[in-house]
């Protein structure tokens, strides 16, 4: 999206002309994230927040919630994914590819909590707590996708996938999180 339209959007939220189905608090609050922070895609953050059922009306604390709690449940989908494959008879992953998925099965758990305690600190007002958890979780998804690389491998989709969108909304949740602390 150019900055010019960006710009038209924030004008818009500011004057409440947004369109139907969009929240000015979201537009408002994707587009000072992907301001302030370069990794944001404004585009995957407004969709994302969108979707969620406590985003309209949120203020910005209650949009770096959703983030988190998106986040939480991203993370226990591809636990579900992991698990899926390591149990796969046709056909089964090798001792690489199962031991790398070991790894990132327990990194997902981590990066769960990670998320969870993000809304947590966020939720009781803790907001750099609840960044670093939110920054603790993307850290945790780029040591899955390494270890794929490390042993040789490419991730499998169900890997892939979860794991880019993980970053995403890691990203988010962090960048809306600093909004609260250095507005």
């Amino acid at each position: 999206m150019s900055r010019a339209l960006l710009m038209v959007v924030a004008l818009a939220a500011v004057h409440g002309l947004m369109l139907p189905g969009v929240d000015a608090t979201v537009a408002a609050t994707c587009l000072a994230a992907s301001n302030s922070d370069r990794r944001v895609n404004y585009d995957f953050c407004m969709s994302e927040l969108n979707k969620h059922r406590d985003s309209p009306g949120a203020d910005t604390p209650g949009l770096a919630k959703v983030a988190a709690n998106v986040g939480v449940n991203s993370a226990g989908g591809a636990v579900n994914d992991i698990e899926a494959l390591l149990a796969a008879k046709q056909p089964p992953p090798d001792a690489r590819t199962s031991a790398t998925l070991r790894l990132c099965e327990q990194l997902y758990d981590d990066m769960e909590l990670a998320f969870a305690g993000a809304y947590d600190e966020i939720n009781a007002l803790n907001y750099t707590a609840g960044k670093q958890m939110a920054a603790d979780a993307d850290s945790l998804v780029r040591r899955c996708t390494g270890g794929f690389a490390e042993a040789g491998l490419v991730p499998p989709e169900p890997v892939a996938r979860p794991s880019a969108y993980a970053v995403q909304i890691a990203i988010v949740c962090t960048a809306i999180t600093n909004l609260i602390i250095s507005p």
